[in-house]
């Protein structure tokens, strides 16, 4: 092999097929078109979906059903271990102190706290929400569960 054959008759880019240029170009008179039929014609040509004659999956699917996903609140999360980690005791701990801290989302309709991990200071938690295992924690701390109004 030598290394100067190797990109010998390689082409990059393709010159266009110049279509309807007199029979001896090979691509004259029907110009790639054929003889007769739909597609010899000027102005023919398939909508987006078409499957050559068979039902489209666009009217196969159906179409019914409505969600109500995009009407329900934004629940933003937190752990008990992470109030934990990240406040010291006696702090009075609300959503407006967590989205300060960077603990949860800036946009969310209500706050969740949730018992994962573990808890031995005692805060003063106000959320929307808590879970069974969060509030029992909390208070089994010395702490206060406070509920906010949605």
């Amino acid at each position: 092999m030598i290394l100067n054959d190797v990109h010998t008759g390689v082409q990059t880019r393709k010159p266009r097929k110049r279509i309807g240029r007199g029979v001896g170009s090979g691509h004259g008179k029907t110009a790639g078109r054929g003889h007769k039929g739909f597609f010899s014609r000027s102005g023919s040509s398939t909508r987006r979906g078409f499957q050559g004659g068979q039902m489209p999956l666009f009217r196969r699917v159906a179409k019914r059903g409505f969600s109500n996903a995009q009407f329900s609140p934004e629940v933003a999360v937190v752990n008990v271990g992470t109030l934990c980690d990240n406040f010291e005791a006696g702090t009075v701990v609300t959503p407006e102190l967590l989205v300060e801290r960077g603990l949860i989302a800036t946009r969310f309709d209500l706050l969740k706290v949730l018992g994962d991990g573990g808890i031995q200071k005692s805060f003063t938690v106000r959320a929307h929400r808590f879970s069974a295992t969060a509030e029992a924690k909390i208070v089994q701390a010395g702490g206060v569960v406070e509920l906010l109004e949605a």
